[in-house]
Formats: C-alpha cells, structure tokens, sequence
C-alpha cells in the first residue's frame, strides 16, 4: 500500500505530464494545422502557375473572300504587379532586414513608385520603357491584384520583341507576349456593318475562373455591328498554359500548353468592291444611306452610311480625344442610317399601290386638279396645277400626289395598315446587325401607344401616309426590300448580310440560305398588277414625265421611284431625298436605294447617286474590276444639295428632265401635317478610352519615400 504523501506526488506528476503533453499537443495542432499554410509560404518550395490565354478571333471576309477583318501578332511588354512587388519585397528584407521602415511599411508604398525604381531602368536600359498612366497602375493592381497581367507597353517591334526575348532581364513579373490585335485592312470601308471591339473587362472573369487560373487574359468583345452580333461565332476557344516557378518567381519549365483556337469565319454577303463603289458615290453629299441587294435572294450586296468613322480606332482602346470628335459631331458617325428611320416621302406610294393591287383597285383612274380637300383642308400635289386625270402607271411615273392619296382613302386605313405591315414596314427586318430601326406608320401599335396615343387615324392622315409624309418613317433597307417584293414578283425576301459562318476544326457552322416571308401572289394580288407597278416604274426613270429620270441608265432598263419628304433637320426645315430603283425590268438583278439628308429632292440628288451605282454594277458585269482601295473616314456635313452633276454618258445628258418631281414643299401649309425629325436614337457600348500617361508615370524613375 502506498502512502498517502507518495500517492500524492505520483498524482501530481502525472498532472504535470498530462499537461505538459496537452501544452504541447496544443502548440503542433496551433503550427502544424492552423497555421500551416502560412509556414509553407516561408519555406522554399516550386510551384504550378495556371495561366489563361485569350482566344484568337476569327475572319471577316466579303462573298468572294476577301479578308476584311483580321489579326495581326501584337508584342506586348506585361507585369504581373503582385509579382514584382513580392520580389521589391525580398530585395529590402535582404539589403535592409526586416526592421527597415521600408519593410515595415511595405503596404503604404504605392505599386507605380516599385515599378518606377524596380522595374523602368531595367527596362530602360534595352530600351523599352515608356511614359504610362501610374494612376491606372495602381488601380489595376488593387482591382486585380495579380490575377491580371497590366499591359505596360503594347506597341513593340518584332526588333524589340526579340531582344528582349535574348537578354532575358531575370526580372520576376515582367514578360513579354505575343497577343492578337484586331485589324481592319481597307481603313472605314463597311465600318457601320464591320463594327468595332471593346477590350475584356473585370466584369468578364467569372468566380469559376478566378478559381481555376493564378493568371487571367480575356478576350476583346465586339459590341458595334457584325462584330457584336456574330461575337459568339468569331471568340476562339481559350488557351491554359502552365508554368512551374521556384520561390522566387522565376520560371523554371512550362508544364503544360493548350494553345488558344481560333474563332470562326463570318463570310459576308457583301461584295467589297461595289461596297467601296457606293461608299465613293455617297460621298458626293453630306449625310446619306444606301443599299444594294439581290431581289432574288434578300441578299446585301453593299451597304454603306456617310459619314463613317474608322473601327480600328478603337483597337486596343479610341483615344479621348477621337471618341469626343465622334459623339460631338451632330452627323452622327457612328449610326447607320441604313439601318435607321428616314421620313420616305414618295417612295411610300409603292407599298400603297400594292395595297391597291391586293385590294382591287388597280385598275382605278383618278383626276388630279392640283390638290385634294379634307373638310378645310388642302393637302396639294406637287404640281400645283394638277395632273388631269391618271391611270396607276402614270400616277407612278409622274408621282402625282393626288392620285394616291384618293385611293388610299378608296381603300381605307385598316386595310391600308394590313398592306403596308405585309411587306415588312413599322417593324425591323431581322438584318444581323444591332440597333435596326422599325420605322412607324399611323395606325400601327407604336403609333397608337407611343408616337399618337388616343389619336385616331383620320381620313387625312390615311391620305398623307400614301405619300409618306408627316407620321411615317421607314429605313433604306426596309424600302430595299419592298422594292426587292416588287421586282421578283411578289416574293419578300428576308434581308441578310450572313453568308456563311466557318469554324477551322468543325466546318460550317451556318448557311444563310434565302428565306421567304411573304409571296404577295398568295394574298390576293395578281401577276399582271404587280407587272403594271413595275411598268410604273420603268416609266418614271425611262420617258419624259417621269420624276426618276436622273437614276436611268443608256440602254440599261433601270425602274426607278424618287422621293421628297419635308422634315426639320436640327431645327432648320429640310428634305429628305430619296430614289429606289431595281434593273434590269426583265430578270431584275439589283436594287438600289438611296436616302439623302438636306436633299432638294428625289430627283435632283439622290437620283443621280442611284445612276452612278448602276452604272458601277453594269460596268462589273461587263468584266471591269470596280477599285477596292482603303478607305479615309468622311466626317460629313450640313450643307444642302440642290443638284448632283452627273458625269458624261453621251445622249443621256443631253435630255433635259422636263418634270423636276416632288419638291418635298406639299404639306407647308397643311395644319394637321407635322414635318420632323425622325431622331438618330444612338445606342453605344462604352468603347474602351485610352488613358494617356500622367505625371507620375512619365517623370524617370525615382527613389521610395517612406513615411513612418
């Protein structure tokens, strides 16, 4: 038995062991489990870097495979700032001890002042330091610390390139990449269909990826034309490299490389040598859109808007400066009036006289004293002194007011509306390009609800809707497809500027075959009636009386309809011009649609511009080569057009237009008739801006202040 004093020691030594052991139990689990992670970070250790590369994006060519967007190899200089920083660190620790104020206060040193006293004389001395923006630094780093390389300099030659890749700096954090840069070959040729990209932004890195990659690179973005809307198609896959670095950042072998793909191919419809032609002819006015398309299938030939602006400004980033001269410019560069709503004037006596063919009053005649009376109201024809009496050929040919306004109440505005939405107007054609506009016209959802609201369409508004003047606008491609209906026949064409889409691995991904929406033979119009609008047109361009005399071409059988709408354009009162043409009359090929700003009218100016394409198209036909050359941005202007000067074709020139046609000049004195702007609604993405270098960045590198 033991005693009670050994007892009580053995009890106390046991408690002592029991806590000494806990003590220490204690202190592994608080270092060898808790605080772990932070020891290894102090060891010496290798370890796998995760790097993700951007996709390269795809081609744009035109129908017959010219290139007109590419990728060109862009060297570039990039830091990964939370690198360089970590080595600024070790360097004080080493030289100073962790004592230093420096060391102590490594957290208040900004990352711009590191780079300027670590990292620019290194780069200096092969010639490759810059001015920069310091204040962008920095506010990169703290957004994404190291996960996001800062791009330092993206201009290098391949010169520079190489050498830098010769003499390597042994600097953790800097390198040098190879990375693809949007370009556009012929300067703003097409710049409203091509578009234009927008560098990747902190928004596009999803929580996945922060996850799964140490370093992150996205991809530019379109978000202006074919480039936005064929975005998903021209993003190439992305490329996974990784990299095995010792502690102190140094790279000691690439484990692993997935290179980036490339995107698809978007083959355009468009043929870039009539679209270089249109953009030249358009250039003889201010502000302006014109389109050519293929009646037979809905396809876009060309396509252009004036003034234009230049997409590769905007890569990698538009100077401030560029972006200012876009958005204060009140033409408007950036929109494409193609696409965007024009008060049509006389052109909206077509879709009227095919309400008329459906409708059974094709055959009608009317007389034309000079005007048409509502109630108190006078709305006049454009010659004043009337026409005498008109069949609908000849109402087409001279564009007698008066007639179609007649008949459009014969008809009524219910069935009026019915016919006009059948063939595509008051609602976007679907053209694979962002911000399309409508149009409107009276009756309609959007005019009843938003542009009328409580309105009723009256019989004098029913009149001035035949005549496309007051509450109605249309774009050119909506008028290119209805004159499209008339030409083929009946059958609409859905408009389409896609050809084909081609992935390099998987082939082709999409064929835009024609697609038709609406066959006007199925809905009660005849054959011979349609013929009777298209004979219409064919005089209003070929015989005298006709108002589309301008847009004829010798020997050709051009069918054409003129325009004049009256508007406010900012303000001042103003015309819209217009000319819609399809040739030949027989097996009709093109159609051509001009719409012209500040225009005297139809007739005058945008017919001569419609003549000019013609010509250009028939020349191609004939086996001449049309010009394709770069193309310098046409900032446009406000300056009205009374004539277009057409250059000499022989005995054309010689007749004189013996009826100059609408003059745009009918509803002045109409109280209901309400002449406006139909507005440019711009819908911008925010490009990327440039940011210049400021002083911190642009001074030679300085010594660290640190304060304590």
């Amino acid at each position: 038995m033991v005693e009670p004093r050994y007892s009580f020691r053995l009890y106390l030594l046991t408690a002592l062991v029991l806590v000494g052991f806990g003590a220490l139990l204690s202190r592994l689990y608080q270092y060898q489990i808790k605080e772990r992670p932070r020891f290894l970070k102090q060891v010496p250790s290798n370890y796998a870097v995760t790097i993700r590369e951007p996709g390269i994006r795809g081609d744009i060519t035109d129908r017959n495979g010219v290139v007109l967007v590419q990728n060109q190899r862009n060297y570039q200089v990039i830091f990964n700032l939370e690198e360089i920083r970590n080595d600024y660190k070790r360097y004080l620790l080493q030289t100073r001890g962790k004592d230093d104020p420096s060391v102590k206060n490594f957290r208040k040193i900004k990352t711009h002042e590191i780079v300027n006293e670590w990292v620019r004389p290194k780069l200096a001395v092969h010639q490759l330091d810059k001015k920069y923006r310091a204040s962008a630094l920095d506010t990169h780093y703290i957004t994404h610390g190291g996960l996001v390389p800062f791009t330092f300099r993206d201009d290098l030659t391949y010169d520079q390139f190489a050498n830098f890749a010769e003499h390597n700096l042994e600097l953790p954090g800097v390198s040098v990449r190879v990375s693809p840069r949007r370009e556009y070959l012929y300067g703003s040729l097409a710049s409203h269909i091509l578009g234009y990209v927008k560098q990747w932004g902190k928004g596009d890195i999803s929580p996945e990826d922060k996850r799964k990659f140490k370093h992150y690179t996205g991809e530019s973005k379109g978000i202006a034309g074919i480039e936005a809307t064929m975005n998903a198609y021209l993003t190439g896959e992305e490329g996974i490299k990784t990299l095995l670095k010792n502690d102190k950042g140094a790279v000691l072998q690439m484990v692993d490389y997935i290179k980036p793909d490339v995107g698809s191919r978007v083959e355009l419809t468009i043929d870039s040598h009539v679209q270089c032609l249109v953009e030249n002819t358009l250039r003889r006015v201010g502000r302006a859109a014109a389109v050519v398309m293929d009646p037979n299938t809905g396809e876009i030939l060309a396509m252009a808007s004036v003034p234009d602006f230049t997409p590769s400004y905007f890569v990698p980033s538009i100077d401030p400066d560029a972006w200012k001269n876009y958005n204060t410019n009140q033409a408007n560069p950036l929109v494409n009036k193609a696409i965007n709503n024009f008060t049509p004037g006389s052109t909206f006596k077509l879709p009227t006289a095919i309400a008329a063919a459906i409708h059974g009053h094709a055959y009608d005649t009317e007389y034309c004293p000079g005007y048409v009376t509502y109630g108190d109201i006078k709305i006049h024809c454009w010659k004043r002194l009337g026409h005498g009496q008109l069949n609908l050929e000849e109402s087409i040919q001279r564009s007698c007011n008066c007639y179609f306004m007649r008949v459009a109440n014969e008809i009524g505005s219910t069935k009026m509306l019915d016919a006009f939405q059948l063939l595509g107007l008051g609602s976007k054609t679907g053209l694979e390009l962002p911000s399309e506009s409508a149009g409107f016209i009276p009756g309609s959802r959007y005019w009843r609800q938003e542009l009328r609201p409580g309105a009723k369409v009256t019989p004098s508004i029913t009149g001035m809707m035949s005549i496309g003047q007051s509450d109605s606008a249309a774009s050119p491609l909506q008028l290119a497809a209805l004159v499209s209906t008339i030409a083929n026949n009946g059958r609409y064409y859905k408009p389409r500027i896609i050809k084909r889409v081609v992935h390099p691995h998987q082939g082709t991904l999409l064929h835009n075959r024609p697609v038709l929406k609406t066959n006007l033979l199925k809905q009660g119009i005849k054959e011979k009636d349609l013929e009777r609008i298209r004979q219409g047109m064919w005089l209003a361009a070929n015989e005298l009386g006709g108002t589309a005399r301008s847009a004829a071409v010798k020997d050709r059988d051009v069918c054409a309809k003129t325009g004049t709408a009256q508007t406010v354009d900012k303000g001042i009162k103003s015309h819209d011009a217009w000319t819609v043409a399809f040739a030949p009359h027989e097996q009709p090929k093109y159609v051509v649609v001009v719409a012209v700003k500040r225009g005297s009218s139809g007739g005058a100016v945008a017919g001569p511009l419609v003549h000019l394409i013609m010509r250009g198209l028939f020349a191609k036909d004939e086996g001449l080569e049309l010009p394709l050359t770069e193309m310098k941005e046409y900032a446009g202007d406000f300056i009205v057009r009374e004539k277009i000067e057409l250059p000499d074709e022989g005995d054309l020139l010689a007749i004189a237009y013996d009826e100059s046609g609408e003059t745009g000049n009918e509803i002045s004195d109409v109280p209901i008739a309400r002449a406006y702007t139909v507005p440019e609604s711009p819908r911008f993405v925010e490009p990327s801006i440039r940011q210049g270098a400021d002083a911190e960045g642009s001074i030679a590198p300085k010594a660290i202040v640190i304060e304590e």
